[in-house]
């Protein structure tokens, strides 16, 4: 029995490379507060909205994606800020919009500094 050595284990609480404290589960710390996905209010219709969005962006047949992608090119969009604002306006840009499109552009030069 003399020529087996018995080493001890990393998690062995004896082991001195154990930094952890007795009864601590190694996970992290708990020093930030949780805050959950929808904020610091309540829930209210977070879940609906969640929803909602997903049902907005997913879905899609493949020649609307094709149809917002080209007119959004046309307008020097991306393809995410004119389906946005289908979404938010519920109208389609035109190249007439040139207001509308110069505050779109300006709004994605602030985000881009940011």
């Amino acid at each position: 029995m003399s020529e087996i050595e018995t080493r001890r284990s990393p998690a062995d609480p004896a082991s001195p490379a154990n930094s952890t404290p007795a009864g601590h589960n190694g996970g992290p710390p708990l020093d930030e507060e949780h805050r959950p996905e929808w904020g610091d209010g309540g829930i209210g219709n977070y879940f609906y909205w969640k929803a909602a969005h997903r049902a907005a962006w997913k879905n899609l047949s493949p020649g609307i994606v094709a149809f917002r992608i080209r007119k959004a090119e046309r307008l020097g969009l991306t393809y995410e800020e004119y389906t946005l604002e289908i979404l938010e306006r519920g109208r389609h840009l035109q190249i007439e919009d040139v207001e509308r499109i110069a505050e779109i552009k300006q709004a994605r030069a602030v985000r881009n500094r940011g």
